[in-house]
């Protein structure tokens, strides 16, 4: 090689910095590798608000228990939100990611269906 022309030489094909490896070595003879680092940034799930609708026909004690057994509400707040569901025809269950939130209106659902109650529950984006 002529004079006051860099060169590189490859590192040795079975270390660290060999074939594939983008390894090289610099003119005095030490390793180096060159990385880059990806910055992973999860974004927070979207949440779902999960709504009772009024009907006409499903007993209030049967919204009460609906919302102690499926949505963890003592008995005092499950009363608070049957009494804003009948009065204002809609109320907030509760706020979930996609997946708990389908669960629970399916669950919701389910129980009403097997008790023969049109007892509607929907979910919708949080804004």
């Amino acid at each position: 090689m002529s004079k006051g022309v860099p060169y590189f030489r490859m590192s040795d094909p079975a270390g660290p910095g060999g074939p594939g490896g983008g390894g090289q070595s610099g003119d005095d003879g030490t390793d180096f590798d060159f990385a880059t680092q990806t910055r992973v940034r999860t974004k927070k799930p979207s949440l779902y608000r999960v709504l009772l609708l009024n009907d006409d026909y499903t007993p209030m004690e049967f919204v009460v228990h609906i919302l102690e057994r499926f949505f963890n509400r003592s008995r005092e707040q499950a009363t608070r939100i049957m009494l804003h569901v009948h009065q204002k025809g809609v109320g907030l269950c509760g706020v979930y990611t996609y997946e708990v939130a389908e669960t629970k209106v399916a669950q919701v659902l389910d129980l009403a269906r097997r008790h023969e109650h049109p007892l509607q529950c929907v979910m919708e984006k949080d804004d």
